[in-house]
Parts: C-alpha cells; structure tokens; sequence
C-alpha cells in the first residue's frame, strides 16, 4: 500500500509539505494544489490507508501529519534492493575490466599487417 500511495505525484508533494510543515488542515493543502478539497480528501484517504498520514486532535480543523513509520519500512526494504544492484553493477565492472584486458592482449599477440 505505501508504494502504491507514492506512485503518484501529487500524494508525494502532499507528503512533502507534511514533512516540512508539520500538522497542516486540509484546507490549506488544498490551496498549495490546483484542486478542489474533495480531490484532495481522496489522496489523504489514500495515504492515510497506507498508514503514512495521520489525523490530529483538533476536531474543527482535522489536520493532516506524516507518519515516518512505513516510509522507514519502505526504506529499508528498497535497501536491500539496492545492495543487489551493486553487487551485480560490480560484476559487471569486473567483466568489461576483464574483457578489454582480454581484448588487449589480443590485439598486442596479433601479427601486424603490412
């Protein structure tokens, strides 16, 4: 759920403004977007269903907060991705080092045409 919340924009600009504003209503999302309230009610379901967003204590405003929690799942998991691509980018290094070297010596042991 939360990497089907992040893939799209507008929920990861909403996460964004969360990050660095703190609790925000959702009125005042909806004018940082060019959106209506009811359009941006439904990316906060869809964030809040993946556990990402939470609703504050103030009833009147209902304001919006980021929830670290799965992002540092997501995170993590994406992590160990990322160690399996090295490994095989650095194979692959290893391979074309070896292969020009191959390719050298080759070129060096080939008689020369005149």
């Amino acid at each position: 759920m939360t990497f089907s919340a992040l893939a799209n924009p507008t929920r990861r600009a909403i996460l964004e403004l969360l990050a660095s504003s703190g609790e925000v209503p959702v009125g005042e999302l909806a004018r940082s977007f060019t959106m209506t309230q009811p359009a941006i009610s439904r990316h906060l379901k869809v964030l809040e269903d993946a556990g990402l967003i939470s609703t504050g204590n103030d009833a009147q405003r209902r304001p919006r907060k980021l929830e670290a929690r799965p992002l540092a799942e997501a995170t993590g998991w994406l992590e160990r991705y990322r160690e399996y691509w090295e490994a095989s980018f650095d194979r692959l290094d290893d391979l074309l080092i070896e292969l020009k070297t191959t390719e050298k010596n080759r070129k060096r042991r080939a008689p020369k045409e005149r």
